[in-house]
């Protein structure tokens, strides 16, 4: 199982591409409907870039999707067809292995739980995987792929994985949304985003030792009026961000006296 198809050129497949590659694995082609984008990726790790589906070879070992999710149920039945005995593997945090049922014979998911940008490398080797197979020799041949990929590989069902991924992008993508607000009200007065580095740092370090809700802080977590109040009429050209604001803070308070 050493021949592989990389089917996409965002983000995770950037990333993901040179993994495998350093894991062993010959990745013979990489499609993408952008052949820019695909050659890209293809150029990392010595492959074939392709665009349209058609040109791609029928006789690789791995089909390893990575794509987003809304374009899954069109593109699969052109890419199994006539690879049914392929393995199939798609990388999507939300979308249920299923989506393969009645198109490949052995088929799974690989979810790489990290955020992925293209111009950060991302060390894969301490990158929680999280798999699933539709049978046992699926699950079998998904598990050597991952494991040779990362150290930390886990076996969860779809049904869990929609949970994971939820909390994904509660930690990650809208923490990450609240760095780029930050960052406005900053940007606005004339002061680097630089100055938050510190406190960043240390709240993700507290996490590793304090459980999320004793880790918390500030002024809601008290439910100080005055504080709150004072903080949301600054925000008053900025409705959508108000509502954020005083949302979070109602959810954080909450929190706090549910934790006591």
């Amino acid at each position: 199982m050493r021949r592989i198809v990389l089917v996409g050129a965002g983000r995770v497949a950037t990333q993901l591409a040179p993994a495998l590659r350093q894991a062993g694995y010959d990745v013979v082609q990489v499609y993408s409907r952008t052949m820019q984008s695909a050659v890209q990726v293809a150029e990392r790790v010595g492959a074939v870039a392709v665009d349209t589906l058609s040109q791609i070879v029928t006789d690789a070992d791995v089909y390893i999707i990575a794509v987003k999710d809304a374009v899954l149920p069109q593109l699969l039945p052109q890419l199994c067809h006539g690879r049914e005995g392929a393995l199939f593997v798609h990388t999507a945090g939300s979308v249920p292995m299923e989506v393969f049922a009645g198109l490949a014979m052995r088929y799974g998911v690989m979810y790489p739980m990290q955020t992925f940008s293209k111009e950060r490398p991302v060390d894969f080797r301490q990158t929680p995987l999280f798999i699933e197979g539709a049978d046992a020799q699926s699950l079998t041949l998904i598990r050597q792929l991952a494991e040779r990929l990362s150290a930390n590989v886990r076996e969860m069902s779809s049904a869990e994985r929609r949970y994971l991924h939820l909390a994904a992008v509660f930690a990650c993508n809208f923490v990450n949304h609240c760095y780029a607000l930050s960052a406005d009200i900053l940007e606005a007065h004339g002061i680097p985003f630089s100055v938050m580095l510190p406190l960043i740092e240390e709240t993700a370090r507290k996490v590793h030792q304090l459980a999320p809700a004793q880790a918390q802080t500030g002024p809601a977590v008290r439910y100080d009026e005055n504080i709150i109040e004072a903080q949301s009429r600054l925000l008053s050209d900025h409705p959508l961000m108000q509502d954020v604001y005083r949302l979070m803070s109602q959810s954080i308070h909450q929190k706090a006296i549910s934790e006591k």
